[in-house]
């Protein structure tokens, strides 16, 4: 099986290690906007959630998505020193562009944000779709297709969440589940995907997929 030319990063629970700093601001947020708090005996709880499930539970009202996300995104650019790529991320990145993997972020936060935490390495990135909606991925993968004239059989979006499944596939383009993220494998699982990786490092292996676990 032939490798992918282009992959489709996503930011949180991907590359950055942000769980943790997320958990810290989240009731704070939640009393703000007035939806549901967050206590620590929840976290596992909704890791085995989808995306749209999460919201009802928390009950929060979507019409103040753009808003908590804006509030978010300000908070987020405060603290983005303090959220760690998780281990390994840099020399992936690197290996990959050395490999010749055309790679992109599409991320619901801010690109500044994204450039800032991935320091050095945004330079590896070939483009930026960031921003997006919390269900509005789809429409950014497809203009990094259309961006870099590479078909969506030739493209992999790699990312933590089940909203990251959903919006490859409305894209036509294979879904990298992690495991590590926010998301729990199990529930990753459900959206059949493409490849799964259990380590930062089995990334590398999209460059030759057949050695990656396929799963669903």
């Amino acid at each position: 099986m032939p490798g992918y030319k282009l992959a489709i990063f996503d930011l949180d629970g991907t590359l950055s290690d942000s769980l943790p700093w997320f958990r810290q601001v989240v009731n704070s947020f939640a009393d703000k906007h007035r939806f549901r708090r967050i206590e620590d005996g929840d976290v596992e709880m909704l890791r085995g959630k989808s995306s749209r499930e999460i919201i009802a539970h928390l009950e929060v009202p979507f019409w103040r998505m753009p808003l908590i996300a804006a509030d978010m995104r300000r908070l987020k650019s405060q603290n983005i020193d303090s959220i760690p790529l998780f281990t390994g991320v840099g020399s992936m990145l690197q290996e990959l562009s050395q490999a010749g993997i055309i790679m992109a972020m599409v991320s619901s936060d801010s690109e500044s944000n994204v450039r800032r935490a991935l320091g050095d390495h945004a330079a590896l990135m070939a483009q930026f779709a960031c921003g997006a909606s919390m269900f509005g991925k789809a429409a950014r993968f497809t203009a990094v297709l259309k961006r870099t004239d590479i078909a969506a059989d030739d493209a992999i979006a790699i990312g933590d969440e089940v909203r990251d499944g959903e919006a490859a596939a409305q894209a036509g383009i294979d879904f990298g589940a992690v495991s590590w993220g926010y998301a729990r494998p199990e529930v990753l699982g459900r959206l059949s995907p493409a490849l799964v990786f259990d380590s930062v490092a089995d990334i590398l292996g999209i460059v030759e997929p057949a050695r990656v676990t396929r799963r669903g």
